[in-house]
């Protein structure tokens, strides 16, 4: 058969095999959901003595599970790209090479992005009603049921359960931020966070490792069946996984909370009133994002984040295109992006640095040294391919940058919001870094022409723009303080 399954038909059994994992998934979401969640009380335990409580070996294996949950996030969008050409050629579908196809191949990716949005949202309410630890464990049991999309027959189905997979990899990013920032001593916080954020380089290496042996022996089927084995190793290490004590106190669950405390070699220190108490008057909802006193920030990140997914899915989607027609080969085009991505990832560690002395600044600062590498790329224009210097000088802040900046937005949305729309704010961040891939391939699916590398370049630079000069303004800084510290001092600015 060569690993085709176009069209063949779906008898009984599989039928009735997918009617039980769709139960199956709704039920097991059911059974997470802890009794007596909402609680409005707060467990007088001071919540000051996990910021005290020494590195030990529950927070480095935090750390690594956070670092493969990042890894399994960033494989599930990158293997679009790997399997779309081997989609479109099965089931005959619309491309640049087959304009003579049926429905457009970019419907796939569509899909796939649309879902990490969706999901993005989805687990960050999630988060915050079942708890941190039960999303993530509820996202590797959809890992498994959905890496069924390798044996979907029609292109319709694998279009479904692509988004359902999306669905779970895009929450997987702001759970596992929001555990982070509420369990990791907050003079190591921030710097951490964004180290293992910005290091994405490897689910790009493994993806392609996989595509280039297994994928071409066994076809594209496979890089979607890879899916079973990543979803069993994060239900395994969730076994590992402390439920976030935040969590736990601020919905006054105490024994719960006392048990986590211990395993994180905390103090168990009893108080008249826990610091959770300045986030009392807080009740659920994605409505108190954009209230006051978090109104501003929202909005920064939001621009931070559309203006990135512009840059990620835009700028740098349509670039091997663009250099191409600017006259470069297909190697050399792909010598140059390389390049400018190894040239580029030791500032991962700059920026963890800089994120360590001051989360404001380096928001700031990053979103305006993007935004200015791309308007170089607009004031330039086609010129650029006559200097290889500049162009490289150009290219290394949109290629290495979009990622560290995504992980300082995700990083910062994990530190700026009350314990109880945490989850929330750190979704709405890591959605919002996805939305404008959305809005990209959209206009690929309604065969727009390929925007040329300046007009790329210029609609993801307003956005940052824009977002740098509302930073200065709005955000307030998280260095090396509690997470309920930074929330008096924006309820301060309301007061």
């Amino acid at each position: 058969m060569g690993y085709h399954m176009a069209d063949m038909p779906m008898d009984t059994a599989m039928t009735v095999g997918m009617a039980l994992i769709v139960v199956g998934l709704v039920v097991t979401a059911y059974g997470l959901v802890p009794v007596g969640a909402h609680r409005e009380e707060v467990a007088d335990l001071r919540v000051r003595a996990l910021d005290d409580a020494p590195i030990n070996r529950v927070h480095v294996l935090l750390l690594l599970v956070v670092a493969a949950a990042i890894t399994i996030d960033v494989m599930k969008p990158t293997t679009l790209a790997f399997v779309v050409p081997g989609v479109a050629k099965e089931y005959d579908l619309r491309t640049a090479a087959n304009p003579g196809g049926g429905l457009p191949a970019a419907l796939l990716p569509l899909a796939g992005i649309t879902g990490t949005v969706l999901g993005s949202f989805l687990w960050g309410w999630l988060g915050d009603r079942i708890g941190r630890k039960a999303a993530i464990l509820l996202a590797g049991v959809f890992f498994v049921a959905t890496s069924i999309c390798g044996a979907m027959p029609s292109f319709e189905l694998n279009l479904v359960m692509c988004l359902i997979m999306g669905m779970s990899a895009g929450g997987m990013l702001p759970i596992a931020f929001t555990l982070l920032a509420e369990t990791i001593p907050a003079r190591h916080r921030g710097w951490m966070m964004v180290l293992i954020g910005g290091d994405i380089a490897g689910a790009y290496a493994i993806t392609s490792w996989l595509s280039a042996t297994i994928g071409d022996t066994y076809g594209w089927r496979v890089m979607w069946l890879i899916g079973f084995p990543t979803g069993l190793l994060t239900i395994l290490l969730t076994r590992w996984i402390p439920e976030s004590p935040r969590f736990l106190l601020a919905l006054g669950r105490r024994r719960e909370a006392e048990q986590v405390l211990r395993v994180y070699n905390a103090s168990i220190t009893p108080v008249e009133k826990s610091e959770l108490a300045v986030e009392s008057g807080f009740t659920g909802g994605y409505r108190r994002l954009i209230q006051a006193p978090f109104g501003g920030i929202t909005a920064v990140l939001v621009l931070v984040g559309l203006g990135v997914g512009l840059v990620v899915y835009g700028f740098q989607l349509w670039l091997p295109s663009n250099l191409r027609q600017l006259g470069f080969s297909g190697v050399s085009a792909d010598q140059i992006l390389r390049d400018s991505a190894l040239i580029g990832f030791p500032l991962n560690f700059l920026v963890a640095y800089c994120y360590h002395r001051s989360s404001k600044w380096t928001m700031v600062v990053l979103s305006a040294l993007l935004a200015i590498s791309l308007f170089g790329f607009v004031a330039v224009g086609d010129g650029v391919a006559d200097n290889k210097v500049l162009l490289y000088a150009l290219l290394i802040p949109p290629i290495w940058g979009a990622s560290s900046v995504v992980a300082v937005l995700v990083a910062y949305g994990a530190e700026a919001y009350p314990t109880r729309i945490r989850s929330r704010g750190t979704g709405l961040a890591a959605g919002m870094s996805k939305a404008g891939g959305i809005i990209v391939i959209a206009l690929v699916v309604l065969a727009v022409a390929t925007p040329s590398i300046s007009m790329t370049a210029l609609i993801s630079a307003v956005p940052m723009t824009i977002a740098a000069a509302a930073g200065i303004a709005f955000l307030v800084e998280t260095r090396r303080r509690s997470l309920e510290e930074i929330t008096a001092e924006e309820l301060r600015g309301v007061a």
